[in-house]
């Protein structure tokens, strides 16, 4: 008897599957991320700690050169060995500090631009999600990696944007 009911389940599924259309959309994204708002504030932000840090390290940098030219006229006017030793010891320990404060940079550029964009796009990922939901889509798909788009398939960027207020 189980085999039985279970069979016309199989049976009976696909047919009910078939009988509903279902309601795709597409949107880019990244098109939307682009001209949020938001996004330009934060990207003013990380250009302003960008060139804070370009700020800090151009001395560095200056110094760098600076030793390099220091050690090149000393070995051209062939210097004492240790006078080079000396000159070349400075130079990597400024290196080193420069290479340092690089990276911290970096590594503080990157958080930030995590800390900035992450609501962002939890923002536009709510807004297509409410989206779909509302619309009673099936699924909304990235517009920018579809292939082939058919007739039951509709744009809804305009609506994403409608629901974050971007016109």
């Amino acid at each position: 008897m189980f085999k039985k009911i279970l069979l016309a389940v199989l049976v009976a599924a696909p047919m009910c599957l078939s009988a509903q259309t279902l309601k795709f959309g597409t949107v880019n994204p990244t098109e939307i991320f682009n001209v949020m708002p938001d996004v330009a504030t934060a990207n003013n932000t990380l250009k302003t700690l960008q060139e804070k840090y370009e700020a800090q390290a151009k001395p560095l940098q200056e110094e760098l050169t600076k030793k390099i030219n220091e050690y090149q006229e000393l070995e051209k006017n062939k210097a004492a060995q240790a006078t080079l030793d000396a000159k070349q010891k400075e130079f990597e320990d400024l290196k080193t500090r420069y290479d340092n404060f690089m990276q911290t940079a970096q590594k503080d550029m990157s958080q930030q631009q995590e800390t900035l964009l992450a609501p962002i796009q939890q923002k536009l990922m709510n807004a297509i999600q409410a989206v779909g939901a509302e619309g009673g889509y099936a699924g909304i798909l990235d517009s920018a990696t579809l292939l082939y788009k058919g007739n039951n398939i509709e744009d809804v960027s305009s609506k994403v944007k409608a629901k974050l207020g971007i016109k």
